[in-house]
């Protein structure tokens, strides 16, 4: 059975901890290989920009899919990934395991390096679990980066975390490409605009190519920026 993370050293004095979430019906090794294959407009990949890091990949549980009876790599059930809100009552238990266990994870980075060093973030489904467990630590974080997603119980989620909350002061960059045939764009903007709506400060991207994914190499240059001005 693979570790529940990946975890890649820093090869520099450790100043930050990314921790990474994968999407549905994918890994932690897999998506770590692949985002670190991505490279900014100057042909640089991020490891190697930022050497002080902690990299952190969570890889999802092995859970039944509701639809097949499959057992597929994902952090909480859901019928369709394309129809993210469908039966979402459904979905709580599991989503909500999984921020105790995103959380306990923040919790252990936050007492070596300090919460203000740590930054969390996600792709697709691991970006819906990760802004719920962002909230649900109540702390205020480094930064946060989330690309091709939605939000989760997204009626209920007042109800979740209450607002003001103090997580709300970390500072957010969401991404959403136009052509992502997966998570539409619009499921994106209504993760923005409820998380400004309770106060957040996001920015913004949106890209006309890149699918399910990073846009490249526009995306990654955006998100080393981010995580240049967050990480000072």
């Amino acid at each position: 059975m693979e570790p529940r993370r990946h975890v890649l050293r820093p090869t520099t004095p450790h100043t930050h901890t990314i921790i990474f979430l994968h999407g549905r019906g994918s890994y932690s090794l897999e998506f770590a290989s692949e985002f670190f294959e991505s490279q900014t407009s100057d042909e640089q990949n991020v490891r190697d920009l930022f050497p002080g890091v902690k990299w952190i990949f969570p890889s999802a549980p092995y859970l039944s899919c509701g639809d097949t009876g499959s057992q597929i790599s994902q952090w909480f059930d859901m019928k369709v990934t394309e129809r993210p809100h469908e039966d979402e009552y459904q979905q709580q238990k599991a989503l909500m395991k999984a921020v105790e266990f995103i959380g306990d994870i923040v919790e252990e980075e936050s007492a070596i390096i300090g919460s203000k060093n740590v930054i969390l973030g996600g792709i697709s489904q691991g970006c819906a679990l990760a802004i719920h467990a962002l909230l649900g630590k109540m702390i205020p974080l480094g930064g946060f980066l989330g690309m091709s997603s939605w939000l989760p119980l997204k009626d209920e989620f007042t109800a979740l975390y209450g607002f003001p909350n103090p997580a709300i002061a970390t500072p957010l960059m969401l991404q959403h490409c136009k052509n992502d045939d997966v998570v539409a764009l619009h499921y994106g903007e209504e993760l923005r605009n409820y998380l400004t709506t309770v106060g957040m400060s996001v920015e913004w991207r949106v890209y006309d190519s890149g699918g399910h994914w990073f846009n490249e190499p526009n995306g990654i240059d955006d998100l080393v920026v981010f995580l240049t001005r967050v990480m000072k």
